[in-house]
């Protein structure tokens, strides 16, 4: 992979053993997803040096760790960024000490990221002269974030930075999070077993499970395998990428063009070009045989069926659909699909009756 993080690493914990082979793109959102305790976090501090582990870590072209030829980088030396699920800002320091900390800790010359962009990007210019105790859970957060971008790394490392907050808290950060990765080239590595945050953050999904990466990959290839044993219930679902073609301010609607069609989403303001991501989930899609007549829903996208998976309830089915070069699953109940005949290799129409514009 051209422009890649290697990382082939094992340790053992215990009764716990990571043991992953894996390379992502050194550019974007890289999210590690899986639930609590298949160790997304052991492996965020192994590509820290906070843990050791055996094997060997190349970023950006430079080898961290290889035990074969002797070389451990040390954390202290590491260029990154850091963010943890709790800020741990130094509660007796206001908030411009604290992201003068994070800015000490590169040489002037090595700075790529400014005092006054930080500020912008993360929305925290009134809040220099506060102590942490007297900040929002959110706001503590930003200011973490800010901090770890100062010490301008060449990667950024987040362990579930929202966990911790409520969700108007978490509904408050995340558009400052989608703007750190629209606006910098820093690769991030992003843990994660929320859904909705790997829908609208990441461009690399790893699925892990029991210290083993299952699946690495865009995020739109992965949502839509039927393999992996990811059960997001209510929450299955996949991401497609597109571009804003045209707005209608009658009706308040923007047209997202895809390679199979277009879908009309909300609009959220994004200008005609603009690239867009929208979220469809499967218990959004239903399948038709023929044109409908006399519905409510206007997204329909010509298809393909590709293949069956079971889901959560024995009455239930995913189908996974190729729309152009992207997928969507639809959940069916089993009863529909017999009666509907559905095969792979069938043209089908996919009726989607909900689109979440991402960004």
């Amino acid at each position: 992979m051209s422009g890649a993080i290697e990382a082939r690493l094992r340790q053992q914990l215990g009764t716990f053993e990571l043991s992953v082979d894996l390379q992502w793109p050194d550019s974007g959102v890289t999210v590690l997803f899986g639930p609590s305790g298949c160790g997304k976090t052991t492996l965020l501090r192994c590509v820290a040096g906070l843990q050791r582990a055996q094997g060997r870590l190349v970023v950006g072209g430079e080898t961290w760790q290889d035990d074969a030829q002797g070389v451990f980088v040390p954390p202290h030396r590491r260029p990154i960024g850091y963010v943890f699920q709790d800020a741990n800002l130094f509660p007796h320091l206001d908030v411009r000490r604290n992201l003068e900390f994070g800015l000490r800790r590169t040489p002037p010359a090595m700075r790529r990221i400014g005092w006054e962009q930080a500020l912008q990007l993360l929305g925290i210019g009134e809040l220099l002269g506060r102590l942490p105790g007297g900040l929002s859970g959110g706001e503590r957060q930003r200011v973490a974030m800010a901090r770890a971008l100062l010490c301008s790394p060449r990667l950024l490392l987040m362990d579930e930075p929202l966990a911790a907050l409520d969700a108007p808290r978490k509904k408050e950060i995340l558009p400052y999070l989608e703007r750190l990765h629209r606006e910098l080239t820093l690769p991030v590595l992003y843990v994660s077993h929320a859904a909705d945050e790997v829908a609208r953050l990441a461009d690399h999904l790893v699925v892990m499970a029991a210290g083993r990466a299952l699946a690495s990959g865009p995020i739109g290839a992965i949502l839509a395998r039927l393999d992996l044993p990811i059960r997001l219930g209510d929450e299955a679902g996949v991401v497609l990428q597109g571009k804003v073609g045209a707005r209608d301010d009658f009706w308040h609607l923007a047209r997202i063009e895809l390679d199979a069609g277009s879908l009309w989403v909300r609009d959220a303001g994004l200008a005609p070009g603009a690239a867009a991501r929208v979220r469809v989930l499967a218990r959004d899609v239903s399948i038709a045989c023929r044109e409908p007549v006399g519905s409510s829903i206007s997204n329909i996208l010509p298809a393909v069926v590709e293949d069956f998976g079971d889901d959560e309830h024995p009455a239930l089915v995913l189908v996974r659909l190729r729309c152009g070069s992207q997928s969507l699953l639809a959940r069916l109940t089993r009863r529909s699909r017999h009666e509907l005949e559905l095969v792979p290799g069938m043209a089908v129409l996919a009726q989607i009756k909900a689109v979440a514009l991402l960004s």
